[in-house]
């Protein structure tokens, strides 16, 4: 009997954990790419320092913006959170494309 409800009891954490690690994979990795063009940008000088300042401090609103979606959402983010955090992610990309290129195209 203790066994089959700890085994009920593991399998419903396994269920309910996967999809917040899924979401928490996504945005985490997109997050880490993002900052790694920005350093990379600092490193060849296609940014100027106060153009990284501005790209760095896009990043942590976003951060901030997951973080508080995990803390309101009993550390899940939830689809109109996880759609404003793609907004913020989308808009970020752009920023560092065009601030790294000064709005040239190839």
């Amino acid at each position: 009997m203790k066994l089959a409800i700890l085994a009920t009891a593991a399998a419903m954490l396994v269920a309910t954990a996967v999809p917040s690690m899924a979401q928490t994979y996504r945005s985490d990795v997109r997050q880490y790419r993002q900052q790694e063009r920005i350093e990379r940008g600092i490193r060849r000088g296609d940014l100027t320092p106060r153009e990284a300042q501005r790209l760095i401090r896009q990043q942590r609103r976003i951060e901030r913006t997951e973080r508080r979606a995990r803390y309101y959402n009993n550390g899940r983010i939830d689809p109109r959170s996880a759609a404003r955090i793609e907004r913020m992610q989308n808009r970020a990309n752009r920023a560092i494309r065009n601030t790294r290129h000064n709005n040239r195209t190839y």
